[in-house]
């Protein structure tokens, strides 16, 4: 399952115009919507490498970058080149393409039924994965190596987030 952060860019329409009205040649981006794709391809980069254990010292040095500037492309400050991004995605071992999975093309039309499980999933905070204790939470829990084990804890997990009925 990939989590989605909710990065939403307006549709453009056939007529080249964004949703928002503004005119816009196809393929244009506005300095936000630069912005956004910056920090939502940063925040990919940083939960990538926090669940694969790795500290920003360690990913800086096999890039030739002190971790500051690491800490920028992971903050969205600084923009990320497509070689760089190329090299990171072989450093954390994913396709270019994972960086971008939390940018959504935002619809002209929205549903008015939407399924239960969006629903849901809208009640959950949109930086839920940026947090750390969530990402070691998630590591910790996978590297529980029987499946019994596993949904033992989640069982645990779910037992205790429920409020008490005192």
């Amino acid at each position: 399952m990939t989590y989605n952060s909710g990065v939403k860019l307006p549709r453009k329409s056939s007529t080249g115009a964004s949703s928002d009205h503004r005119s816009q040649p196809l393929g244009t981006l506005t300095d936000a919507q630069l912005k956004s794709i910056d920090a939502a391809v940063g925040a990919q980069v940083r939960l990538r490498r926090i669940l694969l254990g790795l500290s920003q010292e360690a990913v800086s040095k096999i890039i030739g970058l002190t971790f500051q500037q690491l800490q920028k492309y992971e903050h969205g400050t600084n923009r990320i080149s497509a070689s760089r991004l190329y090299q990171l995605s072989m450093i954390l071992h994913v396709p270019v393409s994972y960086f971008f999975e939390t940018v959504e093309i935002e619809s002209e039309q929205t549903s008015s039924v939407e399924p239960v499980v969006l629903k849901e999933l809208d009640a959950i905070p949109g930086d839920l994965m940026k947090k750390r204790k969530t990402v070691e939470l998630v590591r910790s829990f996978y590297e529980i190596e029987g499946e019994k084990q596993r949904n033992a804890a989640l069982n645990l997990l779910k037992t205790l987030a429920k409020p008490s009925t005192k």
